[in-house]
């Protein structure tokens, strides 16, 4: 029904942000990440919007990209997880960060939302985790997440990842690095090349 809203600021709290358009003001419920981005009273602002229709209401939500959105979609669409579980991943994550956690199978990466164990976070990943590696979603992610989930499953680079976060790296940091190396290196050398780029973006 709404693709996006464009408009002024009027109203903002810690779940969602108002926004005026042409005198009328359209509650979008929404992620601290779209908050930080568009919560400043008076700007002109535009959200992309999903309609959630219930029995008993109308759920306007809002995001401040389209990467967002889609997130946010691909979230509801899986058993057990609604709305509400859905921007508390994205309050945590923003989209790039997701998609790479879910690439990179690191499930506590998604735990860390309020509201979702270590249970949730796994079947993120189990139902998302082939669509992202098949790039069925290139047309609105870049290709990173692809590139992870390659490098997460290949032989040498799959050790290269485990012995990384052994060292105390996350999932995903360690998949993101390792995904830009060589793959046809010898398990040693990647974990050699990858210190290197991890200890540069410290």
């Amino acid at each position: 029904m709404f693709y996006s809203l464009t408009g002024t600021v009027v109203h903002f709290d810690t779940q969602s942000v108002a926004i005026s358009c042409s005198g009328v003001a359209f509650n979008c419920l929404t992620s601290m990440n779209t908050l930080k981005s568009v919560a400043k009273k008076g700007d002109e602002v535009t959200v992309y919007t999903y309609l959630n229709v219930r029995e008993d209401a109308l759920d306007l939500f809002g995001f401040a990209t389209e990467k967002e959105l889609e997130c946010f979609k691909l979230l509801i669409s899986i058993s057990g997880i609604g709305p509400k579980m859905a921007l508390a991943i994205l309050s945590v994550l923003n989209p790039d960060e997701f998609t790479l956690a879910v690439a990179a199978g690191d499930y506590k990466a998604i735990s860390v939302a309020q509201g979702i164990g270590a249970k949730k976070a796994q079947r993120v990943i189990m139902e998302l985790k082939d669509k992202i590696a098949s790039g069925m979603f290139t047309d609105v992610f870049d290709s990173s997440g692809v590139d992870v989930a390659q490098a997460s499953s290949n032989g040498n680079t799959a050790e290269a990842i485990s012995a990384l976060t052994m060292l105390g790296y996350s999932q995903t940091e360690a998949a993101s690095v390792v995904s830009k190396l060589d793959r046809s290196l010898s398990v040693e050398e990647i974990i050699k090349q990858a210190l290197k780029l991890l200890s540069k973006q410290v």
